[in-house]
């Protein structure tokens, strides 16, 4: 066993990510938080509104993959400094927008450098923790719903007197002061004998799955876009929800706040089941009770209920995309894991994207968000039974009795 993984400089290195992705994720959630603001500003129906949420994560998507190989390459502070200076430059470029397919498209550009805070954020952690990785993992994703968490109350007050295009900009500066000279602190690679004991552990692991790693990675894939199509209808949608209910933005951006700290809760709980249970249960236990958490939004209007479903949805689903990149670590080799997975978080957020849009075209064709919730239920229920396949698959087969 390598002295290097979780080791007291994993822990240190575990810290200073997390800080990092506490700002660098904001791209990914400041697109909710201004929706209702551009849709009453462009004059847009729902459908076209969630247009530069759509673009933001398919650069999201495309950033995961493509940077998460860069890190395999050059090491993860490199990608970090780029991904600061484009989030300056393209928040910046975003509030001067005058139309939606300005915004849109640099949205996308937005999306693409944030993904540097999440997917290879999360693979160069996990390189640094074998014992430990799933709290570890757990850890650093958390920085993902923190974001999401924090900025959303910080931009409600900007949004409530300047706007939406003063708050860009105060985005914009804190990347640039704050973020950029932070990814110094990661400049230090991971040691060859760790990298050696960490390989080791995964071949071990991969031999038992019955499962090939191209046959793995693409079941992955797809049961990824299932459960975040499924994720994203509270998610993107929550805080128009609550401005259709008469609550106004205000009270929707505290509901995704409220969701997304249950959603740390989750991530941390889920990170110690993964250290016992591994990476293929924990997921199918998440994707379940997300499953059962959007069942509880149908029936809901009332206020305070909304608040408390909220709760209940964020607590149940938190865990569900970090143990994606934990099964992969598990199976597959550590030299590949920016790409890997890179790959399956691209997938993730694909269904993000597409489930973002879908909520909302399906809400422009009947009225109201019943049926999208339905249709996220639906999506949902695909993702359990790929991952009860995984999981029949990947149980040790008892050797056949002999004849007597």
């Amino acid at each position: 066993m390598s002295q290097t993984l979780d080791s007291r400089t994993s822990w240190t290195r575990l810290a200073l990510s997390l800080a990092l992705s506490l700002i660098g994720n904001v791209g990914m959630w400041a697109i909710i938080v201004i929706l209702p603001a551009v849709q009453a500003e462009f004059g847009l129906d729902r459908a076209d509104a969630s247009i530069p949420y759509t673009l933001t994560m398919l650069g999201f998507a495309l950033g995961n993959f493509l940077i998460g190989g860069w890190v395999d390459r050059w090491g993860v502070s490199r990608a970090l400094a780029v991904s600061a200076l484009m989030i300056a430059g393209s928040f910046g470029a975003a509030a001067l927008a005058p139309n939606l397919w300005t915004l849109s498209a640099v949205q996308a550009v937005i999306g693409f450098a944030t993904a540097a805070s999440f997917g290879p954020l999360i693979a160069d952690v996990s390189q640094w923790f074998l014992k430990r990785r799933g709290i570890a993992v757990a850890i650093i994703a958390s920085g993902n719903y923190l974001s999401g968490a924090f900025w959303p109350l910080i931009l409600a007050d900007i949004l409530a007197g300047p706007g939406w295009r003063a708050a860009y900009l105060v985005i914009a500066a804190t990347a640039l002061a704050v973020m950029l000279p932070m990814t110094w602190a990661l400049r230090k690679p991971l040691p060859e004998e760790a990298m050696r004991a960490s390989e080791t552990a995964a071949a071990l692991r991969a031999r038992t799955s019955g499962l090939s790693p191209r046959m793995l990675t693409w079941a992955l894939a797809a049961a990824g876009i299932g459960c975040c199509v499924a994720m994203s209808m509270p998610q993107v949608h929550i805080v128009a929800y609550c401005v259709d209910l008469g609550y106004g933005p205000a009270v929707g951006a505290e509901m995704l706040s409220l969701m997304l700290l249950g959603g740390v809760g989750s991530r941390l709980v889920s990170g110690l089941l993964a250290d016992r249970l591994g990476g293929v249960l924990t997921l199918l236990i998440g994707s379940t009770l997300q499953m059962l958490a959007l069942f509880l939004y149908l029936p809901t209007t009332g206020l305070m209920p909304l608040y408390i479903v909220s709760l209940v949805f964020g607590l149940a689903q938190g865990g569900i995309v970090p143990s994606y990149a934990l099964i992969v670590r598990e199976y597959l080799p550590p030299k590949e894991a920016g790409a890997r997975v890179g790959f399956v978080i691209m997938a993730t957020i694909l269904g993000m994207a597409l489930g973002g849009w879908m909520s909302g075209w399906i809400y422009d064709l009947t009225g109201s968000y019943r049926w999208a919730f339905l249709n996220g239920i639906a999506f949902n229920a695909l993702n359990v039974a790929i991952m009860l396949g995984i999981l029949i698959r990947s149980r040790p087969r008892r050797p056949a009795m002999a004849a007597a």
